[in-house]
């Protein structure tokens, strides 16, 4: 072989060391890595009750409502509904849920708009 093929064969790295030395780097042998903290323990390390009630902070901030409108949630499944049914009320995902909504009796869909906090009294018709 040339000398010019040996000498690059040599100089490229059979492993990639950088891995190792930024790793290293980072967390040196004996110290151990950080832990996350949850909200509750951050919270606890603040000690909000010393603050001023007047004074914001994460525990007491005061928002006003959004101007944006609500999500609309399909009633049966949970995601997020694109269609209404206007007999029974209830929102759906899709037409199979539709099909089902239309096969219920008419306790369970007042069961459903019950949990939705929509008081309608559907007529049986």
């Amino acid at each position: 072989m040339e000398p010019e093929v040996l000498e690059a064969e040599m100089v490229l790295p059979i492993h990639m060391r950088f891995k190792r030395v930024q790793m290293y780097e980072k967390y040196p042998k004996g110290q151990a890595r950080v832990r996350w903290k949850y909200l509750k323990q951050i919270i606890q390390a603040e000690n909000y009750q010393n603050y001023p009630p007047d004074q914001p902070n994460y525990v007491n901030i005061e928002t006003p409502p959004s101007l944006h409108p609500g999500k609309r949630v399909c009633d049966v499944t949970g995601y997020e509904a694109a269609y209404f049914d206007p007999r029974t009320k209830l929102r759906y995902a899709n037409t199979e849920v539709f099909k089902l909504i239309r096969s219920l009796p008419n306790d369970h869909v007042q069961r459903y708009l019950a949990l939705r906090n929509a008081a309608v009294v559907l007529s049986s018709s």
